[in-house]
């Protein structure tokens, strides 16, 4: 898939990188890149359909501490750019040193960007036995691994980022030989594949965006699994049956409107693993689950990011 995005950019400090990057999660941004050299790495989501979440790394290229966000050129650019600079002046008002605090955008091509991270992007590890590996890159397997051949395209799911990890790693802890498991924004299907390669009965991954659907069967596809449904549309209104294990790896305002329907679809006994949670938005997704009748059982954290585990009472 090729096209032309709007890519905004804020200059600012290391340190005020976190709470920069937060003026994006307000807006309807298709990407998320930080650069910061104290790291001497810039770290990257590209556009279309890539959630605040999944990281790849990739070359330093500048001094300055950046964080820019990809836009549809659809978007009212004008209307972006304003809500952007009022959200920076509250940061500064709250004593907060923002450093050069500017604020530009640009049209970026798509395609440069795609054949650009792959070199970047190598076989990782992840919890005890997973491996996650390109589709392109040679790995040498143990005994021990279970490899995900993947190519994540413009799909969320990398499994690069601290929220896939946990989510990974919850589903390592959690999945039985007979586990229905439902997989909610699947992007790159890369959950729904690992819940399969882990031992799960049936999988089923389910997201909006056509693009990550046809990412997401691609994958299963590269993985030789028979046991994984993808499908396109809201996890109601195309699912039937209910499962003993859902996950989603999305953001906590999303995960807070999906408790009631997940609720509906899962077993007695069953597990909600969200992720994609920073720290701010951590009480709201425990106060919505407690609320709608889930047991917190676990809480886990990487980074800036939360990893919480609800149970149907």
């Amino acid at each position: 898939m090729k096209g032309t995005w709007i890519e905004v950019k804020i200059i600012t400090k290391s340190e005020a990188l976190e709470i920069i990057q937060g003026i994006f999660y307000g807006l309807d941004v298709k990407g998320v890149a930080i650069e910061d050299p104290n790291d001497f790495l810039e770290t990257e989501k590209g556009p279309l359909t890539w959630d605040f979440a999944d990281i790849n790394i990739l070359e330093h290229k500048g001094k300055a501490a950046m964080v820019k966000g990809y836009f549809s050129v659809e978007e009212n650019i004008d209307e972006i750019m304003e809500y952007i600079k009022e959200k920076l002046e509250e940061i500064r008002s709250m004593g907060i040193d923002i450093g050069e605090g500017t604020l530009e955008y640009q049209k970026v091509n798509e395609e440069d960007w795609a054949n650009n991270w792959k070199k970047y992007y190598k076989p990782t590890k992840i919890g005890k036995n997973i491996v996650i590996k390109p589709i392109w890159e040679e790995y040498k397997e143990s005994k021990e691994d279970i490899v995900i051949d993947l190519d994540p395209g413009m799909a969320f799911g990398t499994g690069t980022h601290e929220t896939t990890r946990m989510c990974i790693e919850a589903l390592e802890k959690y999945i039985k030989e007979d586990t229905v498991v439902f997989d909610i924004g699947t992007g790159s299907g890369i959950l729904a594949i690992a819940a399969a390669k882990l031992g799960a009965k049936n999988a089923l991954g389910v997201d909006l965006d056509p693009v990550a659907v046809e990412s997401a069967k691609e994958n299963v596809e590269f993985n030789k699994l028979d046991n994984i449904e993808i499908l396109e549309g809201n996890l109601l209104d195309v699912v039937e049956g209910k499962a003993d294990l859902v996950v989603a790896n999305i953001i906590a305002e999303v995960i807070c409107i999906l408790v009631d329907d997940v609720k509906k679809v899962l077993n007695k006994g069953g597990l909600f693993i969200t992720s994609g949670i920073i720290h701010d938005r951590c009480e709201m997704v425990i106060n919505k689950l407690e609320e709608s009748g889930f047991e917190v059982v676990e809480i886990n954290k990487d980074g800036e990011w939360n990893c919480i585990i609800g149970k149907i009472k």
